[in-house]
């Protein structure tokens, strides 16, 4: 990466931090720390960050009582084409308060198919599923109980949607106000919704990059004149898209 190249990836990295930092104090107020970009060599960590560098959690209060915490820490690099912020890593953990273990994980990594590159971890367990992962001859069941560890329900990826359609921290806050109706400040959700559709609409044309010719037709069916580009982009194939990686 040139000079360049790294100062700009670090201003794209600023700008992120700054709207994360504009989201969550906007939903749960002033008492939230600012999210940092800090680059770390080849991609940049985007994270409540204190001076000293340490990261630090998110208070979530409930009726007045600080009882959740955030831990969320972005990695973010270039697309491959080397023009837009991509984020190869993020980390959306919940903890109940100082319990060191969480409650339950979001997590993204963007290299990663197998298990689904988007999934969340639930720290819990149930009888029934302990013991249908204990029935598994092969595959992460098999390997656990090959090293006479039993399987746990934290350890299972659930898919959320694939690459594209995963959530996104403003997910999780929605997430939290409905289940838990933690405290928010005044104008939360016009906050909340202004960025969930700046999200979807990145992750939209996102697909779109991947499917162009699914998204001339969908254009077509309404109404809109769509033509050929001149000098097509190289087809990719489809196991590299993705817009269709679990």
């Amino acid at each position: 990466m040139t000079a360049d190249e790294a100062s700009s990836l670090d201003a794209l990295a600023r700008e992120f931090a700054d709207k994360l930092t504009t989201l969550t104090r906007g939903v749960l107020g002033e008492g939230s720390p600012p999210f940092h970009a800090v680059n770390t060599g080849d991609k940049v960590r985007v994270a409540p960050i204190r001076d000293d560098e340490i990261i630090c959690r998110i208070p979530v209060s409930i009726n007045g009582e600080p009882t959740l915490r955030l831990a969320v820490i972005n990695y973010c690099c270039f697309d491959g084409a080397g023009t837009f912020l991509a984020v190869d890593k993020t980390q959306i953990h919940l903890f109940f308060e100082d319990v060191p273990d969480p409650l339950m994980r979001f997590e993204y990594e963007r290299g990663w198919q197998e298990p689904p590159g988007a999934h969340i971890q639930i720290h819990a367990h149930r009888d029934e599923m302990a013991y249908l992962l204990r029935l598994s001859e092969s595959g992460r069941p098999k390997r656990g109980l090959n090293r006479r560890k039993l399987p746990k329900l934290a350890e299972m990826h659930l898919p959320v949607g694939g690459h594209r359609m995963r959530p996104a921290l403003e997910d999780v806050l929605l997430f939290l106000k409905r289940e838990f109706d933690i405290d928010t400040q005044p104008g939360w959700r016009t906050i909340l919704e202004e960025r969930l559709r700046e999200w979807r609409l990145v992750q939209v044309k996102s697909a779109v990059r991947d499917a162009p010719e699914a998204a001339a037709e969908a254009l077509r069916l309404l109404g809109y004149q769509v033509e050929e580009p001149k000098t097509p982009h190289p087809r990719r194939s489809p196991e590299d898209v993705k817009l269709f990686w679990p």
